[in-house]
């Protein structure tokens, strides 16, 4: 089959590598259907977060069940799944407290566990998925390939923005928030602000695709200055700052951002995948600022927002507007870490046509 293989930094290829086979009985199959690009894909890319040896990348994917462990009982094959990006086994305290990112068994798709083992991504033709029951989330019928973008966001960044938002202290009608970042994240953070009633949403953006993008999602006000600027200028806007603020980036520039975005008392909701940042807590201190975060918790929120990913109540797909052949994943990385596309789908042959994308 063919899998995208990461080799070390700008080094994108796609192979021809071994199909996936039961190992343990709690394993299923997945034929992928469509997989996507994540920022996180891109430290690998850039040489920032370690690669001591080459990986089948990949942690977001949809696809249809082809085969399934002795021991699993409800996942069957040709169900339509969609998967966390990282694998849960349901009866430990964490995943009990609806924890799953912190399971005790937990491995993520295409990447490496503290012990060097690796768990293949969705990047790929086929992947084998542990814990399936646990794991994959069904669809009731086969969805239609005009929902396959929107449920693909719900695998990491759908899912992440909600948490964000979760985070930021969001639970009633009226707020109002601020989105430091316009990627993906940001964008689905906007569609979770607007779907918890949010009165007002401000995002930062340079970018005029991202901004009108922002605005479609249900973004009120747009700020295209950066730091001290953008911050003063949040405050003047709401006289005093923000007392819900979303950081989506992962860098320190965007936290000390966030920081500045946020009222005396008020609540940071931080998701960026952080590399060598270290945290600067007087910031935080002096404003008497709550900072919530950490990885989302995909499986947990996931059956809130299928349904209305399904009755298209919720609609995230905008996020991709980059759709590339999975042979043609080196260019798609090349998309992204250049922005000339916000996030990329990437389709496997069995779904490609010479007359463009089909999925059924």
């Amino acid at each position: 089959m063919r899998a995208v293989i990461l080799h070390g930094p700008n080094d994108v290829r796609v192979e021809d590598v071994p199909k996936p086979r039961i190992e343990t009985p709690t394993d299923a199959i997945v034929r992928v259907v469509a997989a996507g690009v994540c920022g996180s894909d891109l430290w690998m890319l850039r040489g920032i977060a370690p690669l001591p040896r080459p990986i089948r990348s990949g942690h977001e994917f949809v696809g249809i069940v082809e085969d399934v462990g002795a021991n699993v009982v409800g996942i069957r094959p040709g169900q339509f799944v969609v998967a966390p990006f990282n694998t849960s086994d349901g009866g430990c305290m964490c995943c009990r407290r609806g924890l799953p990112i912190a399971c005790d068994n937990r491995t993520f798709f295409g990447e490496f566990g503290p012990d060097g083992s690796a768990l293949d991504g969705g990047q790929a033709e086929f992947v084998r998925v542990p814990f399936a029951d646990t794991t994959l989330v069904t669809t009731p019928d086969r969805p239609h390939s005009s929902l396959i973008p929107a449920l693909l966001t719900l695998t990491d960044v759908m899912a992440t923005g909600h948490e964000a938002a979760k985070h930021a202290g969001l639970s009633e009608p009226g707020s109002r928030v601020v989105i430091v970042g316009d990627g993906a994240v940001g964008q689905c953070a906007v569609l979770a602000c607007r779907r918890l009633g949010a009165e007002r949403i401000i995002v930062m953006s340079r970018d005029p695709r991202r901004q009108r993008l922002a605005r479609k999602h249900g973004a009120t006000d747009i700020i295209a200055t950066r730091g001290d600027e953008s911050a003063a200028e949040v405050v003047e806007l709401l006289g005093g700052g923000s007392a819900h603020v979303i950081e989506a980036v992962g860098t320190l520039q965007s936290i000390r951002q966030a920081i500045g975005c946020a009222r005396p008392g008020g609540r940071i909701g931080y998701v960026g995948l952080p590399w060598g940042v270290e945290l600067p807590l007087w910031e935080l201190f002096a404003k008497n600022l709550a900072l919530s975060g950490g990885g989302a918790n995909v499986r947990a929120v996931m059956p809130e927002l299928l349904p209305e990913v399904l009755d298209g109540t919720l609609d995230p797909s905008g996020v991709f507007d980059g759709v590339f052949a999975l042979d043609n994943a080196p260019q798609a990385f090349e998309a992204m870490d250049k922005r000339h596309c916000i996030k990329a789908m990437l389709v496997p042959p069995a779904f490609t046509n010479n007359e463009g994308t089909k999925y059924e």
